[in-house]
């Protein structure tokens, strides 16, 4: 049995989708004016997980991100770069493509952007007006009214005096209670705009998700999941502004993974401490930073440190380490892969999972030494059963010297590529063959200096980088 963390009702319940063995999800994406960094990397490798493994479970999944490729900063980043919004969009929509397909992550089964949904949302903001939920202020924006909602707050546990107590107003803004928030922005020179019939404009932020999902997924769907960030005020006014509009429940369970921090602060562009994928993928395997996501639970702070990367470096190389030359055939273990879905059917519990993983690699590594038979048979096994638990999480599936030989960017201009590290090895052969063993522990020496360790077994020197 399956339980999620449902952030809506504050405890784990069990899931049980509207449409038996068939499962919607909405997952807030990314708004494309700059690279993705961490904080976004984790959102698409949680949900990457979550959507491999209920399909695993047997689920036929819908998964749906979009793109939010109209919005105030990218308009003015785009100013900034002197260039048109469309070639700004579309630049960072191909990058952020190409780092979540380099993290192991599916694309998801519809993507729609909101420059391309402009008509679902102007419809909805007229369904709000119809039935008194939203309002066009005395400066044409177009405002949702929160006094017509009553469980305005519910998500977050926020009471709505508390809220008002707290709510700034700008100048600019002309709505009735400083907690109404803006669906369609009036028209203003320069910016891009589509016609409306209550004013040429655009729409809010908010009203963009609530359109997308609705139309993609229905007036109601299974799970809607974002960034803990997003709780409020964005998922608040999703709740408000879609039953309003549609007059149904929303959504049935609502998951949020937690921050990245860094010294203790939320990584975000906004405070200016965040680090690029793309940075850090020229410094580590893509596949450790999906390492380095899934080892913690999603929904806990993600501590990013270097030497948190290099710890689930060596951790993925201890696992590829364990798969070389290791014994094939086998059958994954029964008795393991129920332990492994008891874990993960409990909120996705990607840690214990692992920890589970890396027993096995223990297990492993003890029989691979052994000279007996069976116990060659029992590593097969454990081979099949590592194998398809990374199969689940996507990890550890590579060609072992692939991932073990492994070089950052900028080791690939010192002389230490693959083809320079091979030739040194030979060399370092000919000198063990012609009994020259100080030249040959002088390059061994020069070699794991480097970063490079050697490893001589049956006549045979294989390598990885430490």
């Amino acid at each position: 049995m399956l339980v999620i963390y449902d952030t809506h009702a504050r405890k784990k319940r069990e899931f049980i989708p509207l449409n038996p063995q068939e499962v919607r999800m909405y997952v807030c994406g990314m708004t494309v004016y700059d690279r993705c960094h961490i904080g976004h990397a984790r959102v698409m490798v949680v949900f990457d997980m979550v959507t491999r493994y209920l399909r695993q479970l047997g689920f036929k999944v819908t998964y749906v991100r979009n793109i939010t490729d109209i919005d105030d900063k990218i308009i003015a980043r785009a100013a900034q770069n002197q260039e048109s919004i469309q070639a700004l969009t579309e630049r960072y929509i191909v990058a952020m493509h190409a780092d979540a397909a380099a993290l192991g992550c599916l694309p998801p089964d519809l993507e729609p952007r909101a420059t391309e949904s402009v008509d679902d949302m102007v419809a909805m903001i007229e369904a709000l007006i119809d039935r008194g939920h939203a309002y066009r202020a005395s400066n044409g924006d177009v405002y949702f009214d929160v006094s017509t909602f009553d469980r305005y707050g519910e998500l977050s546990g926020r009471q709505l005096e508390d809220l008002r107590a707290g709510a700034r107003v700008e100048i600019d803004e002309a709505k009735t209670d400083p907690l109404d928030f803006v669906l369609w922005k009036t028209a203003k020179p320069g910016d891009p705009s589509w016609s409306a019939s209550f004013g040429a404009g655009r729409p809010g932020w908010h009203i963009e998700c609530s359109a997308m999902s609705t139309k993609a997924l229905g007036n109601q769907f299974d799970i809607h999941g974002g960034g803990q960030d997003l709780q409020f005020p964005h998922h608040e006014n999703e709740i408000a502004q879609s039953e309003c509009a549609t007059g149904c429940h929303y959504v049935n369970y609502w998951m949020h993974n937690g921050f990245v921090r860094i010294n203790e602060e939320k990584m975000s562009k906004s405070l200016g401490n965040f680090f690029t994928v793309a940075d850090v993928m020229a410094r580590y395997p893509a596949e450790v930073i999906r390492f380095f996501i899934l080892n913690s639970h999603y929904r806990s702070p993600l501590n990013y440190s270097e030497q948190n990367l290099d710890a689930a470096r060596a951790s993925l190389s201890r696992w590829y380490t364990a798969m070389k030359a290791a014994p094939s055939g086998g059958q994954p273990l029964e008795e393991i892969m129920t332990r492994f879905y008891t874990v993960m059917n409990d909120d996705f519990n990607t840690p214990e999972a692992l920890a589970l993983i890396f027993e096995q690699i223990s297990e492993l590594n003890r029989l691979k030494t052994s000279d007996q038979h069976g116990e060659q048979q029992r590593a097969a096994h454990h081979v099949a059963t590592l194998q398809a638990m990374g199969r689940i999480l996507n990890l550890g599936l590579q060609e072992p010297d692939h991932f073990l030989r492994w070089a950052p960017v900028e080791n690939h201009h010192e002389g230490l590529d693959n083809a320079a590290i091979e030739q040194k090895i030979a060399e370092r052969s000919a000198a063990r063959l012609s009994r020259d063993f100080a030249a040959s522990d002088r390059i061994r020496d020069e070699l794991l200096a480097a970063g490079i360790i050697l490893e001589d077994s049956a006549g045979v020197t294989t390598w990885r980088r430490g």
